[in-house]
């Protein structure tokens, strides 16, 4: 066989592949894949994460300080207000007093004795025995002594306050939650006072300190249900309702989120201080609404360009938040073997389903994607490759 007729059979084969890949490429044909269009409940929330925390927490502490000499409530401990909870050791604050009693004592002695040397001047001075100089050195020696027992009676008052203070008291009702100190322990009040315990006023009302993006905290109000779950009991959802939406701005990372606080009813005492919650807050809800899945939004054939001034979020869901959106939207439905587009108008969405108010009925099937299938006649056509399999 010469170089010539290898040339011609080589042409020939390759003109073989060509014709069977066109012949199946022509055969393939683009089907679609449908959602229809049902009607039933849909809530949009709000998601969040936050931290338990007693509606009433508070931190007490010393005002002095010492050693601590004995304690009278533990973890757990249930307390009443001004109940004794701890002791520091009032050795030293006893002796000021002492000490300050007796500069009390000195000083009234002194303001006796500068009464009687004025009430002497005054009647010398009747007698013509004295000078003006002196009763008014002696008016001057007894308002010093005076002012010198105020002084002293202040630095006694001192004193004693200090000793009652080495009684640390409850100053509510409630459950010491934590116990930072053991006896023997120094506690030392300069700038700031030491806490000893953390006391929650009342376990069966708790709330969430939850953080609400920026995005979404416009939509967030006062008296709003929300759903929330714990690690502890992950197959139970638990309820409560916004309470407060906090103005304060917290920025971590140039991220801005708002503090919602949730009000919890914890009667069953469940819940414990420092958990954390996932929430959900219910920002609108449909009980019998007309929707259609998310990915119909996000459907766009191959041969339509994405309009840009459209604002679509990438889970179709309407833009977060309070500002201005767009409720028209585009979505297809099959019509003669290619999609037909369809102006629809959108209200809430939970984040899988959105709700259609106007545009689309009950029963209709709009296109969620493409999806590429061989026809009958292709799949009888060899793969040269295969070796005997077909094409998909």
């Amino acid at each position: 066989m010469n170089r010539r007729n290898l040339i011609v059979i080589s042409v020939i084969g390759v003109l073989v592949v060509v014709f069977v890949f066109t012949r199946c490429a022509r055969s393939t044909s683009t089907q679609f894949q449908t959602a229809t269009v049902t009607r039933g409940p849909i809530t949009q929330v709000v998601t969040a994460t936050g931290t338990l925390n007693p509606v009433v927490n508070v931190q007490v502490g010393s005002q002095v300080s010492g050693n601590i000499l004995k304690l009278y409530a533990d973890f757990n401990s249930k307390v009443k207000a001004n109940d004794l909870v701890a002791k520091i050791d009032p050795m030293l604050f006893q002796a000021a007093v002492t000490q300050a009693e007796g500069d009390v004592a000195s000083a009234q002695a002194a303001l006796e004795l500068a009464k009687l040397n004025a009430a002497r001047t005054q009647r010398l001075f009747e007698q013509k025995n004295s000078a003006q100089q002196d009763v008014d050195q002696a008016m001057a020696n007894l308002h010093q002594a005076e002012a010198n027992v105020k002084i002293k009676q202040g630095a006694l008052d001192k004193a004693k306050a200090d000793l009652e203070h080495c009684d640390i008291r409850s100053p509510v009702d409630g459950v010491v939650i934590s116990r930072n100190v053991d006896v023997g322990q120094t506690v030392a009040a300069s700038l700031q006072a030491p806490v000893i315990f953390q006391i929650a006023n009342d376990l069966t009302k708790m709330q969430i300190d939850s953080n609400v993006a920026e995005a979404d905290v416009g939509v967030v109000t006062v008296d709003q249900d929300v759903d929330f779950t714990v690690d502890a009991f992950p197959q139970r959802t638990f309820h409560g309702k916004v309470v407060q939406v906090r103005n304060a701005p917290i920025v971590v990372q140039n991220v801005v989120t708002y503090d919602t606080v949730i009000g919890v009813n914890n009667d069953e005492l469940k819940l414990k201080p420092g958990m954390t919650a996932n929430v959900s807050i219910k920002i609108a809800q449909r009980d019998s609404a007309l929707q259609i899945k998310n990915a119909a939004l996000r459907y766009r054939p191959a041969d339509v360009t994405p309009n840009p001034t459209r604002s679509t979020s990438s889970s179709g869901q309407r833009p977060r938040g309070g500002g201005a959106h767009t409720p028209e939207r585009t979505v297809y439905i099959v019509s003669g073997g290619r999609p037909k587009p369809v102006q629809i108008k959108t209200g809430i969405s939970d984040g899988i389903n959105t709700e259609v108010t106007e545009g689309l009925k009950e029963g209709d099937r709009v296109v969620t994607a493409e999806i590429s299938s061989a026809s009958p006649s292709s799949s009888a056509a060899p793969n040269p490759f295969g070796g005997g399999r077909r094409f998909p």
